[in-house]
Formats: structure tokens, C-alpha cells, sequence
């Protein structure tokens, strides 16, 4: 079972290559590859805030913002041959943190407005998304490779950062508004792409594991 995001390898590489003249532009002001990824994380937190408030297209232009510095960590590790164990560390940590605080922040936001679905929706959705890293690290600590299936982390964000956009254009997430709609809409899909992600990765998983038997045999 090969890759099978939404984005090709192809276009991954493209966007690296976009990605690390930025990269060295932000390492020549003295930024480092682990300060990048904090502030991405501290932007993170600021969309959580947006969110909680209902400040939907702010939250939306947070994430959107605050997932580029993912890129960016990694491109400038790369660029300066910087790339440690512990820069790798911090980056699966507080990528996986910034993640779980803005689908906090947009459960209290939705449950502020009175929208228990659009709450109920984040947080199931956070849950999967969770499972879609535990499976990737748990493969990785057996020495398999997990790192497959349709909604990896860039691609749940290109979905978030979506459904709040069509929210926020659409009246917000009050009790009556359209916006209800096109939130829980990319909850949902984020909800189920990553619990195929999940699964798929724990058949990539199994299937490793029985070549591996087969081949001792």
C-alpha cells in the first residue's frame, strides 16, 4: 500500500522546493528549525482563541498560517543540514498539540453558539486525527513504515482550514446560519478521511508484519 493522499509526492516535492528560499530567508533573520516550530504552535493557539470567539475566517487564516511553519521548520533543517532527533521530536509534539487546542477552541466556540453538533463534530474529528498519528508513531516504533493513507496532517488542515472559511463567509455557526452547514461538512470529512487514514495504516501494518513472518519461514 503505497501513498494515497489527496496530495502526490510530486506536488509535496514542488511545494519543499517552493518552501526553502522562505525557509532560509527566516534562518538568516536567526531563526532556528525548533524556533519555527514553536511559533507554529504558538499560532495555533492564537486560531484555538478565533475560534473559541467564533472569529471564524480569522481562525481559518491562523491554521492556514501556522501549518505553513511545518513546512518551514522542516525546509530549514534540511537547507542548513540541521535536522536532529529532538528537532523531530518537537515537531511531531507540538504539531500534534497545535492540533488537538484548535479543535478546542472551535468546540468552544460552537458550543458558545449553541451548535452541540459542530462541537460533538471537532471533537470526534480530533479524536481521529489523533489515531492517524498514534498509528504512524506505533508503526515507527515497531520499525515499519506508517506513513500512508488519504488524509495525513496537511491535508486535515487544507479541510479545516476550508470549512471555516465557508463558515465564517456564510454567517458563522449561530443558531439558523448556513455557516452550521459548511463547518460541520468539513468536520465530517475530516471525521471519516481520517478514520480510513487510520485503518489503512493498521492494514499497512499488518500487512509488513505477515511479509515479515512469511519471511522467516
Amino acid at each position: 500500500m503505497g501513498d494515497q493522499s489527496f496530495v502526490s509526492q510530486e506536488t509535496r516535492a514542488r511545494v519543499r522546493g517552493m518552501v526553502t528560499p522562505i525557509a532560509l530567508g527566516a534562518g538568516k533573520l536567526g531563526l532556528t528549525p525548533n524556533a519555527l516550530t514553536v511559533i507554529g504552535f504558538l499560532i495555533s493557539g492564537a486560531a484555538a482563541a478565533a475560534a473559541a470567539g467564533q472569529l471564524w475566517l480569522a481562525a481559518a487564516a491562523l491554521v492556514l498560517f501556522g501549518g505553513s511553519f511545518d513546512m518551514l521548520d522542516g525546509g530549514l533543517a534540511r537547507a542548513q543540514n540541521r535536522v536532529t532527533r529532538f528537532g523531530a521530536f518537537l515537531d511531531s509534539t507540538l504539531d500534534r498539540w497545535g492540533e488537538g487546542v484548535v479543535y478546542i477552541g472551535i468546540v468552544a466556540g460552537a458550543s458558545a453558539a449553541g451548535f452541540v453538533v459542530g462541537a460533538v463534530l471537532a471533537a470526534a474529528a480530533a479524536v481521529s486525527s489523533f489515531q492517524v498519528s498514534y498509528t504512524r508513531a506505533k508503526a515507527e516504533s515497531l520499525k515499519l513504515h506508517g506513513e500512508v493513507g488519504i488524509a495525513p496532517r496537511a491535508e486535515r488542515l487544507v479541510l479545516l482550514t476550508i470549512g471555516l472559511v465557508l463558515a465564517g463567509l456564510d454567517g458563522g455557526v449561530l443558531p439558523g446560519a448556513r455557516g452550521q452547514l459548511w463547518l460541520s461538512l468539513g468536520l465530517g470529512i475530516i471525521l471519516v478521511t481520517a478514520s480510513i487514514t487510520a485503518v489503512q495504516r493498521t492494514l499497512h501494518v499488518k500487512t509488513q508484519l505477515r511479509n515479515e513472518e512469511q519471511g522467516t519461514k
